[in-house]
C-alpha cells in the first residue's frame, strides 16, 4: 500500500508549517535519508528527509503552501511493485491554504491552530473531541472546531476526512458549501448586565470588524499575521496570562568593565585574515555576569512546571535577536562556562543565521533565563515578558552618564539601568533580589568574570 509523506513536527510547538520548495518529483527514486523538499516554519528553513524508500507516485503539495497542519500527507510514496492505480482510495487532497504568495490577504481564521497537537516525539495525538448533537465524541482539529463555532456549524453532521477521520477545516467549509451540515444552536445570551466575550485576539468587547470599523477605508494597511507573528502574539498572551511576573530594578555602574572591554579588543589577536579575533560588546559581558549569577545562585536556575521546579544545572541564557518583522531568542548553552570571546563569536554566528531564518530548533529552544538589551536604541529602561519555559529574563537599558554620589559628593558615572522579570512561582521575592546583586556584583568588578 502506498506510504504517505506526512508534514514533519521540526519542533516540539510546531503546529503548522510552509512547503517551502520539493526536491524532488513524480516519478523520482529515494532512499531513506534522501532530501526531499524544504520546509519553512515560523522561525527557520529546514532539509526534510525521507524515511522509507520507493517511487514518488503523487505529490499533494505544491510548493508555496503555507500553514500545512503537521501530519497531514504532503506526498505519496510508492513501494517496489506498486503502481499509480494503487493509489486509488489514497490521500490525494492537500490542504486548504493559500500560497505564501499569494496577493489576496488570507482568511482572518487563525490558521495556527489548524493541526492537532503533537507530542515531542512528532507523533500526533488525538484532537480534542466535541461532542456531536446525539452525543457521540467528534474528533477535529482545533481550527476546524473553531470554524465550526463561528459559522454554526454541526460537527456531528460532518464527515471527516483526515487522519483516522478526523474532521480538518476543508471538511467545514466543503459542508458549509454544500448544506449538507446541519446548523447549531445558538448560543445562550450572555447574563444582562454582563458582557459576552470578545473573540480570541480582539481587544475586550470588540471584534475584529469593529475594531477596522473605527478608521476610515483606505487610511490603514493591513498586513495579514504571518506565521511568526501568531507564534509571538500566541506565547507573550500565554506568558502574560500564566506566568506571575514580578521586576526588579538596579543601577550598574560600567565604567571599569568598559575599561577592561577597551583594554581586550585592543589586544584582541589577529586571525588568517588579519581581522580581530574577536570584537566584545557590552551585552557579551552582560550574557556572561547573567549565567554566572546564576551559577551563584543554582536555586533561581530554574523553570516552573505543574509538578516540579526543574533546577538546571548548566545556565542556558537565550539573547532576543531583532529579525525582520519579528524576533527569536537564540540560546548560549553552558554560558556560565564560556569565554568573552567564545560568547562574543557565538552571539554574532548565531544572530547572523537568526536573520536568514537558518537557525535549527535546537538553537533557539529551552535556556533557563534571556537577556532583552534596548540599550542601543536609548532606551533608559523597561520591563520585559518571560519567555516560556524561562524562569526570569533581563531587560537592560542604555549605558548613559549619570550623577551620582561617591564618597558623599557628587561625581559623573556611566550607568546602565537594568529589570530583572521573574516567574514568582519559581523563583521568590529574595532569591531574585540575590541574583540581581550578583549580576551587579561582576559588572562592576569586571574581573570577577575571569576568575
Amino acid at each position: 500500500m502506498p506510504t504517505p509523506i506526512l508534514m514533519p513536527a521540526l519542533s516540539p510547538t510546531m503546529e503548522v508549517g510552509t512547503l517551502a520548495k520539493w526536491l524532488v518529483k513524480k516519478g523520482d527514486t529515494v532512499k531513506s535519508g534522501d532530501i526531499v523538499a524544504e520546509i519553512e516554519t515560523d522561525k527557520a528553513t529546514m532539509e526534510v528527509e525521507a524515511v522509507d524508500e520507493g517511487t514518488i507516485g503523487k505529490l499533494l503539495v505544491e510548493e508555496g503552501t503555507a500553514d500545512v497542519p503537521v501530519n497531514e500527507p504532503i506526498a505519496m510514496l510508492l513501494e517496489e511493485g506498486e503502481s499509480e492505480d494503487d493509489l486509488d482510495g489514497a490521500p490525494s487532497t492537500a490542504p486548504a491554504t493559500k500560497p505564501a504568495a499569494a496577493t489576496e490577504p488570507e482568511s482572518a481564521t487563525d490558521k495556527s491552530q489548524a493541526a492537532a497537537e503533537t507530542k515531542p516525539g512528532g507523533s500526533a495525538s488525538a484532537a480534542p473531541a466535541a461532542p456531536s448533537a446525539g452525543g457521540d465524541r467528534v474528533f477535529a482539529s482545533p481550527l476546524a472546531r473553531r470554524l465550526a463555532e463561528s459559522e454554526g456549524v454541526d460537527l456531528g453532521a460532518v464527515k471527516g476526512t483526515g487522519p483516522h477521520g478526523r474532521i480538518v477545516k476543508r471538511d467545514i467549509e466543503e459542508a458549509k458549501a454544500s448544506g449538507s451540515a446541519g446548523k447549531k444552536a445558538s448560543p445562550a445570551a450572555a447574563p444582562a448586565g454582563q458582557k459576552a466575550a470578545p473573540p480570541t485576539g480582539a481587544p475586550a468587547g470588540m471584534s475584529d470588524d469593529q475594531i477596522r470599523a473605527m478608521f476610515p477605508d483606505g487610511e490603514f494597511e493591513e498586513i495579514p499575521h504571518d506565521g511568526m507573528r501568531k507564534t509571538i502574539a500566541r506565547r507573550l498572551v500565554e506568558s502574560k496570562q500564566t506566568i506571575p511576573h514580578f521586576y526588579l530594578t538596579v543601577d550598574v555602574e560600567l565604567d571599569a568593565l568598559l575599561k577592561v572591554r577597551g583594554e581586550m579588543n585592543g589586544a584582541a589577536p589577529s586571525d588568517k585574515d588579519g581581522k580581530p579575533a574577536y570584537k566584545l560588546s557590552v551585552n557579551d559581558f552582560v550574557i556572561k555576569a547573567m549565567a554566572l549569577a546564576l551559577r551563584d545562585v543554582p536555586m533561581a536556575n530554574a523553570t516552573f512546571t505543574s509538578t516540579a521546579r526543574l533546577i538546571h544545572k548548566s545556565v542556558d541564557v537565550g539573547v532576543a535577536v531583532s529579525i525582520p518583522d519579528g524576533l527569536i531568542t537564540p540560546v548560549i548553552r553552558k554560558a556560565d562556562t564560556k569565554t568573552l570571546s567564545a560568547i562574543s563569536n557565538e552571539m554574532k554566528d548565531l544572530a547572523k543565521r537568526a536573520r536568514e531564518k537558518k537557525l535549527q530548533p535546537s538553537e533557539y529552544q529551552g535556556g533557563s533565563t534571556a537577556v532583552s538589551n534596548l540599550g542601543m536604541f536609548g532606551i533608559k529602561d523597561f520591563s520585559a515578558v518571560i519567555n516560556p519555559p524561562h524562569g526570569s529574563i533581563l531587560a537592560v537599558g542604555e549605558g548613559s552618564k549619570r550623577a551620582v554620589v561617591k564618597d558623599g559628593a557628587l561625581a559623573v558615572a556611566t550607568v546602565m539601568t537594568v529589570t530583572l522579570s521573574v516567574d514568582h512561582r519559581a523563583v521568590d521575592g529574595a532569591l531574585g533580589a540575590q541574583v540581581l546583586q550578583a549580576f551587579q556584583r561582576l559588572v562592576e568588578n569586571p574581573m570577577r568574570l575571569f576568575v
